[in-house]
């Protein structure tokens, strides 16, 4: 498992890498926001990510939403004391944990390893294009797949919606998880999930296969399959 680290202070990038190192865990560092995304892009999804809120430049804030809009990694927010504002807003909106600066590295170890385990081992991680089959390809990063050699554009929601149900393939998901995770904070009914389905299933299905990789499970939400 790899974690990306992104903060502007090179003194907490390296109490992070030796935190985790020791953990057996890699971690790649980012000094900015950009360079946590152009990285994200290059060599993909990290299994999680520990990000600093206060960053110049492109703030934690918006590097959190950016990484929310077309996945759900688990992020650990750093704050500072007195941010407290915006340490709330960042918890409900992305966060599944946080720690204050200055911290103990062996307790933002113990938080990463307790995320980890709740989620854990998303093979697609680390892949920058990620190859289901013969046929379909997807790049997270790049919201698009690939689908039969041609290039088809998602939208973030369709992206996110994608990355939820593979994680967890071939399990199914809630129908209420995901209407939680894709729109956290808002009112969103069943109905508006199922036309998101409907359009992924259009653009990533092959033609009069009925639902080979996005499987409605009835009674339990959506499934992803990676063979007919």
């Amino acid at each position: 498992m790899w974690i990306l680290a992104v903060d502007d202070e090179p003194s907490t990038l390296a109490v992070i890498d030796r935190a985790l190192a020791g953990q057996g865990l890699e971690v790649r560092s980012s000094a900015s926001g950009q360079d946590a995304l152009d990285r994200i892009r290059k060599e993909g999804l990290p299994h999680l990510a520990v990000i600093d809120l206060l960053m110049p430049g492109m703030t934690g804030i918006e590097l959190c939403s950016a990484i929310k809009s077309f996945s759900d990694v688990p992020l650990i927010i750093l704050t500072a004391v007195g941010t407290k504002d915006t340490l709330i807003d960042a918890i409900e909106r992305f966060a599944e944990d946080y720690i204050v600066k200055p911290f103990d590295p062996r307790e933002l170890a113990a938080r990463v390893v307790r995320v980890l385990r709740r989620i854990g081992d998303f093979s697609y991680a680390s892949e920058p294009l990620v190859k289901i089959d013969e046929r379909l390809s997807v790049d997270f990063a790049g919201q698009r797949a690939i689908v039969d050699g041609a290039t088809v554009k998602l939208t973030p929601t369709e992206a996110k919606l994608l990355y939820l149900l593979m994680r967890s393939a071939p399990r199914p998901v809630a129908t209420t998880f995901l209407l939680q995770r894709l729109w956290p904070g808002e009112e969103v009914f069943e109905d508006t999930l199922r036309v998101h389905v409907h359009r992924l299933r259009q653009k990533i299905e092959p033609e009069g296969s009925g639902h080979r990789y996005v499987v409605t499970e009835r009674g339990a939400g959506y499934a992803f399959r990676t063979s007919a």
